[in-house]
């Protein structure tokens, strides 16, 4: 009886498209930035890349990298893979209908100051002749636009809460639903004089700590969740301010006017450097892309750029 070879690697393009983006700009840095990724994220796809290849592809030099024979090797290879498959995706673009078209997407402000400036260069990147259009809007507006047909993508975001399940099979009937991004929410306090609590610690720990303070609330959706969460830690919130602007939110608690829940995005979209924001263990907003049916190529494409800017 004969030993069975080991199956070959398989190597992922994405990660292939990261390596090649790493030898053409010199570092991971410029790479992250070339392919419009988080740093972490290229470092990421390197390691895994290297599993996957048996090898190691980049070797440490000062504070920087450089690429091993076989990352060369690879790399050149890379190269040709991926012209190969850019050049079987424009023919098949051409017969999808990508290669003219628009899409219309309405969004909320936190995701078109974060993931969708991401995702649209992207989908210029992969398919230049679509336009992309761009509205403002909250999760209800959003929905409603999508149901009228002004909009073929709605970005929307629905707060995690144990009736979560009957709300979104009520308020989703019809769409589509493609998950971009689990959005963690944070407790924002002022960087100096707050109590400290552990990153660590249960989310009603957490609320507790600052049960006493003043609040500043934001739109419904967003007061109904701090309300939630803070009845579930004892205490009724003493809102003293109300703004879906997570600038000013951030400043007001920066000058000592009260704490507030923000989301990750908002505080990737802008942080002040005077506030402190410690995330709550398990407290998520969900992020969505709806459609309504099968979507035209161009939204469809649009959709899945959105997924992709969430993860990295």
């Amino acid at each position: 009886m004969t030993d069975t070879p080991p199956p070959a690697a398989q190597l992922d393009l994405t990660r292939l498209r990261v390596l090649a983006a790493v030898a053409r700009t010199g570092s991971v840095t410029a790479a992250a930035r070339e392919l419009h990724y988080a740093q972490p994220s290229v470092s990421h796809h390197l390691a895994r890349l290297e599993a996957e290849a048996g090898l190691p592809l980049l070797e440490r030099v000062g504070r920087g990298v450089r690429l091993t024979e076989a990352g060369r090797l690879l790399a050149d290879r890379a190269e040709e893979i991926i012209g190969r498959v850019e050049s079987v995706q424009r023919e098949l673009d051409a017969l999808a209908g990508l290669r003219a078209g628009r899409a219309r997407l309405a969004a909320f402000p936190s995701a078109l100051a974060t993931l969708v400036p991401a995702a649209v260069t992207r989908l210029r990147t992969a398919h230049p002749g679509l336009g992309v259009g761009l509205v403002e809007a909250e999760p209800p507006e959003a929905l409603a636009a999508l149901r009228a047909g002004e909009v073929d993508v709605a970005l929307v975001f629905e707060h995690d809460a144990p009736d979560r399940t009957e709300r979104r099979a009520d308020e989703l009937a019809g769409f589509e639903v493609t998950e971009v991004l689990d959005d963690v929410v944070h407790l924002v306090t002022p960087a100096d004089g707050a109590p400290e609590v552990a990153a660590t610690a249960r989310p009603a720990t957490v609320l507790r700590a600052v049960r006493s303070q003043t609040w500043i609330a934001g739109c419904e959706r967003c007061r109904a969740d701090l309300v939630g969460r803070c009845a579930t830690a004892g205490f009724a919130p003493r809102i003293a301010y109300e703004t879906d602007d997570y600038v000013a939110v951030q400043a007001l608690v920066a000058a000592g006017a009260g704490v507030s829940l923000l989301p990750g995005l908002a505080l990737r979209a802008h942080r002040h450097p005077d506030v402190r924001a410690t995330p709550l263990p398990g407290a998520v907003r969900r992020v969505l892309a709806l459609t309504v049916g099968a979507p035209a190529p161009p939204a469809r494409a649009l959709v899945s750029h959105l997924a992709a800017a969430g993860t990295a």
